[in-house]
């Protein structure tokens, strides 16, 4: 299995994934600067969290226009596997590659806690499709600009084509099951053939050993299964 985690500058959950994805598959994924106009053949690509190019203009929008970004186009284009998570899921939506857009949480502020997450029964995401539908998850979310919004005839199209694959869910320590504002609860969404997702939770901080959950392993498990497979 050949795993490229992108790095932009700004970036700051690369190694962090990189840890977390050697962890669980034995082999360290290559690290790939966002300067570089080719990426060799992978089974999955990675766009970390963090803060690209300092958040500058909007985020995400200054590395949707890096040169990798091309390569990473051809990738999705031959139905490669894409996994963005929280600044990564802001790239993709910047670069076109997800539909909608992630705007400032609801009550202006940066948000880092642990939260509940359900998995959406109707989802065509393959990357999850292992994953208990029944069941929740707990993964840790930390950012500023979370709320996920599009307009009603995207937002319309998104859920009926099964393209949402977590939602916030409330549970006992919860007041809320909504933490940014997101339409619908949204937490993750998958592109049309389920192999682009976009997540803001952080799998990788949610792995076991001193974090507050392992459930970022089963996420995880199941992208890679569904890549091999």
């Amino acid at each position: 299995m050949r795993i490229a985690i992108i790095v932009f500058p700004g970036s700051n959950c690369d190694r962090d994934m990189m840890v977390a994805v050697e962890s669980l598959t034995g082999r360290r994924p290559a690290l790939i600067w966002h300067k570089q106009n080719n990426l060799d053949p992978v089974d999955l690509a990675i766009i970390p969290g963090g803060f690209s190019f300092g958040d500058y203009l909007r985020c995400g929008a200054l590395a949707a226009h890096s040169p990798i970004m091309n390569a990473l186009h051809d990738h999705a284009a031959r139905g490669g596997a894409i996994l963005g998570v929280c600044n990564g899921f802001q790239i993709l939506t910047e670069s076109g590659m997800l539909p909608g857009f992630l705007a400032r949480n609801q009550e202006l502020k940066f948000i880092c806690k642990q939260i509940t997450l359900s998995v959406n029964g109707a989802t065509n995401c393959a990357l999850t499709a292992s994953l208990d539908h029944k069941q929740t998850l707990q993964i840790p979310i930390a950012h500023n600009e979370g709320s996920f919004f599009a307009d009603p005839e995207t937002l319309n199209s998104i859920e009926s084509n099964g393209q949402v694959v977590l939602r916030y869910k409330s549970d006992k320590y919860a007041t809320s099951s909504n933490p940014n504002g997101s339409l619908n609860n949204i937490a993750a969404i998958c592109s049309l053939n389920g192999k682009i997702l976009g997540m803001m939770p952080h799998p990788e901080r949610a792995m076991g050993k001193g974090h507050e959950s392992a459930d970022g392993k089963k996420l995880l498990h199941s992208i890679f299964e569904a890549i091999i497979t």
